[in-house]
């Protein structure tokens, strides 16, 4: 039987601090795979491949050495989970090969946006006039940082976009998930039906990786290991609410990683769409906080 781990805010936020460094370093390594810097430009479906690959080897790895106990999966909702995080990821590995990783980051904050939106349908929540409002905010900022002029448009933001979409959809399956299996269980069954995804889809479009390819791929899984590792133990010990705003440290670390990488300093543009998204997610995570403490027959504002 899982046991829930006690409450600390304090590791939660470091915890998430260090997963945000990780994530940010993974796109950085997808950004480079998707360019000729170490060879030929890599397909991003390779890049996924490689992904949960090695993520995949880590996890194994901590199994042997751990002996978690691991409970009896859910088969279709991990399919589903993985299908929508493989397709997800295959999406923001692609258009981050095109535009600034502050911007595609920022983008990718929509998740839980359109997680929100989701759901409705899915798992029969209401939503009030303030998550709507803070979904409005959110997708403005959005709007902001796809630069809709015909002088400005970026069309690889759409690939973001698009990514943010399916991960949001992805945020209820593992909802759903977290009420059967412990953290652990559901990190390694999503890894090892990734691989299976990844290594059927990868078979149209390999090609054989440089050995400096092969260290990037093996990176960006053992980055992703690291990061979901970090974020889901702070997910068991903090409320979302009071985690979610640490998250956001991506887009700095995207940033950073940005302007040390490629010279490439986030415009006026990138910093008022980011901040638009940063603060209507941060009033969805208020709006979360407010009604996990509200009494069970309180109103929905």
């Amino acid at each position: 039987m899982y046991q829930a781990k006690p409450n600390n805010p304090t590791l939660a936020a470091l915890l998430i601090g260090i997963a945000t460094a990780f994530i940010a370093a993974t796109t950085l390594f997808a950004k480079a795979l998707g360019t000729d810097q170490f060879g030929p430009v890599m397909h991003p479906i390779q890049i996924v491949f490689g992904r949960f690959l090695f993520a995949f080897l880590s996890f194994s790895i901590a199994v042997i050495i751990l002996q978690p106990q691991l409970q009896r999966p859910h088969f279709g909702l991990h399919l589903i989970r993985t299908l929508g995080g493989w397709a997800g990821l295959v999406l923001m590995f692609a258009s981050v090969a095109y535009i600034p990783l502050a911007d595609a980051t920022a983008i990718s904050f929509l998740n839980p946006v359109f997680g929100m939106i989701f759901a409705i349908p899915l798992l029969g929540e209401r939503v009030g006039k303030w998550r709507w409002l803070a979904a409005g905010i959110a997708l403005t900022g959005a709007m902001i940082l796809l630069r809709p002029t015909p002088t400005s448009f970026q069309p690889a933001a759409l690939l973001a976009l698009g990514a943010a979409f399916i991960l949001g959809f992805e945020l209820n399956i593992i909802k759903k998930l977290t009420q059967r299996e412990s953290p652990f269980s559901i990190l390694f069954v999503n890894n090892t039906i990734g691989l299976c995804i990844g290594g059927l889809a990868v078979i149209f479009v390999w090609e054989p990786p440089t050995v400096a390819q092969w260290g990037l791929m093996a990176a960006i899984g053992c980055a992703m290991a690291v990061a979901q590792t970090c974020f889901v133990n702070a997910m068991a010990r903090a409320d979302a609410s009071f985690v979610a705003p640490f998250s956001y440290g991506t887009l700095i670390f995207a940033a950073i990683y940005d302007v040390i990488f490629y010279d490439v300093v986030p415009d006026f543009i990138t910093i008022i769409g980011a901040c638009v998204i940063i603060n209507g997610a941060l009033l969805l995570a208020w709006r979360e906080g407010r009604r996990r403490i509200s009494l069970s027959g309180e109103q929905d504002l």
